[in-house]
């Protein structure tokens, strides 16, 4: 994997240097000899499209140095073998959708290195119009060493992660069913949806099961509520008193029909994850806590909501070597997440504040001239990322070491959204540091946090009176 240190183009063009500098660096990289130290002698740059790409190599190696091949997977081999004949041992191209997929596959399987760079790292130089001057490009900047290649995931865990996003969807999918079924009972004027708190529970889909079924009686679909609802019979029974049309019922049944389809997928993907998890091998982190490991096949606890049906939790401490729930706020299904999108082998990150920044959960600063100029505006869309602000948001009113962390940086930091991202950020190192070291995360509760916060106000408030040559005095001692 690539190492994650910024590269020369990417501290060049971020601000390490003036402006006059990047000029420069600029006008080297157009002249046709730019005066760099060559790097990669025999690299070639592609231009990734949907129904075409374009391929760039050294004018020396052929004849006709740009040319454009198919999408076809025949003329995906025949670049290969035409990039072979170049001599050409590396290609840059940029991750452009999905199309660079197929493509990178045929790479490496012709065992051509490939560096999958970001896109917002090319496009510092403007000028670039066609897709030949844009693979030239690539092949100019990748052969000088000034691109970073991107994090790749293990392809078996890849595996994970496509059904695992083919799950979330269909979640959603089960979710819009939902909100469907409540704007079709809205019509009809049935106000179920206030006097039970989720449509999707039991009583909800036994309700509109009866409906679906020719009920119309109020105080029989009421009765068929569960006893634990809060609300009475007999206002549950006012609250089915409709006006039946019958192409609303329709409606509702397209609805209901959508939703169960929803979770007969995510019935299907469960089975496939089970598989594709029990077939990753178990992780043992030298020098971290060891913790039995229950079977997967013994126990298939009950799913709650839309959790998988078999013990995933398990499971994840299996191959993560870790149990990642042991942070509060990080439930199975946050762990699954992370653990599906970044592997278990975190060492493409040197260090915690490099997979923080990774993640986007780091504050960016707009530099000129070497001073900062203000806050910078750096959009990264990262599941991990998302995942982690879902669980800081959960922090709020626990009563645990990190819910006091998180409950002060809201009174410290001029908004909440600033406050979620300081505190994903804090669970982004626990992860990091538990998924390498392997030590489990003990919650020290919430009077461990304030007297520690306490000690380093005080600590702060001694270094400032003694650097104006005072001294501070505890109260009780002034007192006597």
């Amino acid at each position: 994997m690539a190492k994650l240190r910024k590269s020369t183009f990417e501290r060049l063009t971020c601000g390490a240097l003036n402006r006059q500098q990047r000029r420069d660096l600029k006008r080297r990289l157009y002249s046709p000899d730019p005066g760099l130290e060559v790097v990669n002698p025999h690299a070639a740059g592609i231009d990734v499209g949907n129904q075409s790409h374009f391929v760039a190599v050294p004018p020396d190696r052929d004849d006709q140095a740009v040319q454009e091949f198919g999408c076809w997977t025949a003329d995906l081999a025949r670049m290969c073998r035409w990039l072979l004949a170049c001599r050409i041992d590396t290609v840059a191209m940029q991750a452009t959708g999905v199309y660079w997929i197929p493509l990178y596959d045929q790479l490496e399987r012709h065992g051509i290195r490939v560096v999958l760079a970001n896109a917002q790292h090319t496009k510092n130089v403007p000028g670039r119009k066609s897709d030949v001057q844009e693979s030239q490009w690539l092949m100019k900047l990748h052969t000088y060493g000034l691109l970073r290649d991107s994090f790749r995931l293990e392809t078996e865990m890849e595996q994970v992660r496509t059904i695992w996003r083919l799950r979330g969807r269909h979640v959603r999918e089960a979710g819009r069913a939902v909100q469907h079924m409540q704007k079709a009972l809205t019509k009809m004027n049935v106000q179920l949806g206030n006097v039970l708190s989720d449509l999707s529970g039991v009583s909800g889909q036994a309700i509109i099961a009866a409906i679906l079924e020719g009920e119309r009686d109020p105080y029989r679909l009421a009765a068929l509520a569960d006893r634990r609802v809060q609300a009475g019979r007999e206002e549950v029974a006012r609250s089915l008193e409709g006006n039946w049309r019958d192409d609303v019922v329709f409606e509702l049944r397209q609805a209901v029909d959508a939703y169960q389809f929803a979770h007969r997928q995510m019935a299907a993907c469960d089975q496939q994850l089970e598989r594709l998890v029990a077939a990753l091998p178990a992780r043992v982190i030298p020098g971290g806590d060891p913790a039995p490991v229950r079977s997967t096949i013994l126990r298939r606890p009950k799913a709650r909501g839309n959790a998988p049906s078999f013990d995933l939790k398990s499971a994840l401490r299996r191959i993560g070597g870790v149990d990642l729930t042991s942070i509060e706020g990080i439930d199975v299904m946050t762990a699954q997440t992370i653990l599906s999108e970044i592997g278990t082998d975190l060492s493409a990150f040197p260090s915690d504040r490099h997979f923080a920044s990774w993640l986007g959960l780091t504050p960016s600063k707009d530099i000129s001239g070497g001073k900062v100029i203000g806050p910078g505006r750096r959009k990264v869309q990262n599941r991990v990322a998302m995942a982690l602000r879902m669980a800081a948001t959960t922090l709020l009113h626990s009563k645990s070491y990190l819910g006091a962390r998180y409950r002060h940086l809201r009174n410290r930091l001029p908004s909440k959204a600033a406050a979620v991202k300081a505190m994903a950020h804090y669970l982004a190192l626990l992860v990091y540091r538990l998924l390498t070291r392997g030590q489990a995360w003990v919650d020290q509760g919430a009077a461990r946090f304030e007297h520690n916060r306490t000690q380093a106000e005080l600590a702060s408030l001694s270094a400032r009176a003694a650097a104006r040559g005072l001294q501070l005095v505890p109260l009780a001692t002034t007192i006597k």
